[in-house]
């Protein structure tokens, strides 16, 4: 969530403020904004409209080429995206893409439907912020007030759009409604640079995509920071549904993040994985941290949960974004979401082939079979920008919070491209050192 914190440019003729206007009051602000559209390296709307052939198959390779160089022209971002989070099969053809566009916004229109019913204010262009009371004036109460009783469609995340889980839940109800005005105060305090927001009903637009995939994933709900991952895809895209599916892919590769227990947080498994990193490329900045009581390398959850958002401007992270995914980006990644027999059909394409298709981090990982989920890129780049510190935080940090703020003094500062390049040698460097051992 950003309050005025950022300024947007012009970028070689390309005026970014005109695809993300910024708030008057906010347009002195002094945080800079690194991302430039160049020519020639940046995906332009002529290069991604000449990837695709008569039917409408996409050259993958071709377009994440451009991706990695220069990241994509802010005028395609939103349909780029949707491919890079795997919306659609870059063999599919226009006509299964359109159908499939369609059938996708009628099953969000059936669950935003059963919403409606549940809290009539869903799809009003209103924002909830207020705790939701009962019939007799109270607030909700998760032990008290089972009694929203519905039958209800459930996505369950290990399968596609069409895997449904038909239950009738009333406590299921009641949590649901209890979260929603707190999707609602975060809503009102996202990106609120941007003009964009000034509108409630974009605003409730954010409101109701959030509230609906709480509904239908209720296994993670909401948790505060799933609001800065969504906020881009309403803006990009300007059809409620497709925004709410793209949303959707992007919790596919972040959901284990955002599951929160009494005892743990999703981001936990990760935090294992940086750790077993740091200590197998850089053992002394390790130890360091571990003499700190560091060792859990909490001081990164924020970087890993809302995918660096807080240490970039909102066009930055944006850049950065479509790096990651373009880098993490495997030609499977779409049936891998739809049903296991077309999955098991896609898993069958030759491995040169698929190599090609594959973005740089990825491909790495296909050639040395290191088939770890938890080695996402992000996690990578967190260890790269502990390394940019490395002689700061063996120098200066003495506790945690030297270590927070040596880390803090990073915001605004990196450059999106320049972290991917160096978080792509130290995967290069730890897949070589663990090999070896």
């Amino acid at each position: 969530m950003f309050g005025c914190g950022m300024i947007l440019k012009k970028s070689d003729g390309v005026d970014l403020n005109a695809f993300y206007p910024v708030r008057p009051e906010c347009s002195d602000d002094s945080r800079k904004t690194r991302f430039k559209v160049k020519p020639g390296k940046t995906l332009s709307a002529r290069k991604w409209h000449a990837a695709f052939s008569e039917d409408g198959q996409l050259d993958v390779a071709k377009v994440l080429h451009r991706i990695q160089r220069g990241g994509v022209h802010p005028s395609i971002r939103g349909v780029v995206w949707e491919f890079l989070l795997g919306c659609f099969d870059p063999n599919s053809t226009f006509d299964e893409r359109n159908q499939l566009r369609q059938q996708r916004r009628e099953q969000y229109g059936i669950w935003k439907a059963e919403c409606q019913k549940m809290v009539p204010l869903i799809g009003c262009g209103r924002v909830i912020t207020s705790p939701i009371k009962n019939d007799n004036g109270q607030r909700l109460n998760a032990d008290k007030d089972c009694n929203g009783a519905v039958s209800s469609s459930s996505l369950d995340p290990s399968t596609g759009h069409g895997g449904l889980v038909h239950n009738t839940n009333e406590k299921k109800v009641t949590n649901w409604k209890l979260i929603l005005h707190q999707i609602g105060l975060d809503v009102v305090r996202t990106d609120r640079a941007l003009a964009f927001y000034e509108s409630e009903i974009n605003r409730a637009k954010l409101w109701n995509v959030l509230a609906v995939y709480a509904w239908v994933d209720s296994d993670i709900g909401y948790v505060q920071g799933m609001n800065d991952i969504c906020s881009p895809m309403v803006i990009l895209l300007e059809h409620e549904a497709d925004a709410f599916w793209c949303f959707e892919r992007a919790m596919r590769k972040l959901r284990e993040n955002f599951r929160c227990t009494t005892s743990s947080i999703g981001v936990q498994s990760q935090l294992r994985t940086l750790s077993t990193i740091i200590k197998t490329i850089d053992p002394q900045l390790h130890q360091h941290l571990e003499d700190l009581d560091g060792g859990e390398y909490l001081f990164a959850i924020r970087m890993l949960m809302v995918l660096f958002r807080r240490e970039f401007s909102f066009i930055d992270a944006l850049y950065l974004w479509e790096l990651i995914w373009a880098m993490e980006y495997n030609p499977n990644i779409y049936s891998m979401y739809e049903d296991t027999a077309v999955a098991e059909t896609a898993l069958k394409v030759d491995e040169k082939l698929l190599i090609k298709q594959c973005g740089k981090f990825e491909k790495e990982k296909v050639k040395t079979g290191h088939v770890d989920h938890e080695s996402a890129l992000a996690v990578f780049l967190v260890a790269s920008v502990l390394e940019t510190k490395n002689k700061t935080l063996l120098k200066e940090a003495k506790g945690l919070e030297d270590v927070v703020k040596i880390l803090g003094e990073t915001t605004g500062k990196l450059d999106a491209k320049k972290a991917c390049k160096a978080a792509l040698k130290i995967q290069k460097k730890y897949l070589t050192k663990t090999k070896q051992s």
